[in-house]
């Protein structure tokens, strides 16, 4: 008989298969006993503290065997805050504190709460932006009528979910790596749910985001966008990733928050560090970065 990679032609038995044999075994002491488990099979054993670098293994290859039998070799990487709505939701939210801070002008709380809710506003039309962006990304394709790039989020609300939702409008899959947090947080129901992962570990959660990226997009955020953006921003300076389009919505917002000219001027970056990443104003801006990059690559 020829060699096949047809499981059935192993001399061995799979794990599947022996796990199926373990579950008919005798009911005795011996076997309730918790070591009798195969290891493989016994969820206790595995979410022992000794077993992390196992788990730390399972969480890099789930995703990683996941994308390469769906024939996923290129993303684009979308970042931003999950506090950024839409902006008819963002404008209600903006109407109700407004009027809970009338109702109770003394009240700091509310004050501050109403404040914080306009500045919400001024932002929501990066949600626009994001579902635009997406849309473009997720229409392009190659000579086989493949999406070229399948834009992958971090799978929550806010301008992941703006992004998946434009990936779904152009009839294109979209991924959402998710990670288990103390809160609830659960999917955005535009991840394709074929694609839609969950992580315990942040650092494999960031290196699926970017182990296939072609951009990286930044929409503004918090901490969780600085950490993922600056990981980047680093690993191109550094050399330990290979330089790609990474692009920063809203120009006024990056600006105000975080100094770039002044990371040069106390020399802790250099000059030419500024041009790894460039600022952008809409979809199709972004999207013209990209393709011509690619373009001057493979010219």
């Amino acid at each position: 008989m020829p060699i096949s990679d047809d499981h059935r032609h192993i001399n061995l038995p799979s794990a599947r298969e022996d796990a199926g044999r373990a579950k008919q075994q005798l009911d005795t002491p011996q076997t309730r006993a918790p070591t009798y488990k195969l290891a493989f099979a016994d969820p206790e054993f595995l979410l022992r503290d000794e077993l992390r670098p196992v788990r730390v293994q399972l969480e890099l290859l789930k995703p990683e065997l996941e994308l390469q039998a769906q024939g996923i070799t290129s993303t684009i990487v979308v970042f931003g805050s999950a506090r950024i709505h839409e902006p008819a939701q963002a404008r209600a939210r903006r109407q109700e504190a407004a009027a809970q801070a009338e109702a109770a002008p003394d009240d700091l709380r509310l004050r501050h709460a109403a404040a914080a809710a306009r500045r919400a506003e001024a932002l929501a039309h990066n949600y626009d932006r994001a579902r635009d962006f997406a849309r473009l990304v997720s229409q392009s394709r190659d000579e086989n009528g493949r999406q070229r790039y399948v834009i992958v989020t971090g799978g929550g609300p806010g301008i992941m979910q703006a992004a998946n939702e434009g990936a779904a409008l152009a009839g294109g899959v979209s991924i959402g790596h998710n990670i288990v947090l103390p809160h609830e947080q659960a999917p955005n129901p535009f991840v394709t749910p074929e694609l839609c992962f969950q992580f315990h570990y942040f650092s494999m959660r960031k290196m699926h985001l970017l182990t296939r990226a072609r951009a990286l997009v930044a929409f503004p955020g918090g901490f969780g966008t600085m950490d993922e953006l600056f990981e980047t921003l680093c690993l191109i300076q550094t050399g330990k990733a290979r330089p790609l389009p990474v692009l920063l919505f809203d120009r006024a917002y990056w600006t105000k928050v975080i100094d770039f000219e002044a990371m040069v001027e106390y020399g802790m970056i250099n000059e030419a560090d500024l041009s790894i990443f460039s600022f952008v104003e809409s979809a199709e801006e972004a999207w013209k970065v990209i393709e011509d990059h690619y373009a001057e690559s493979h010219g």
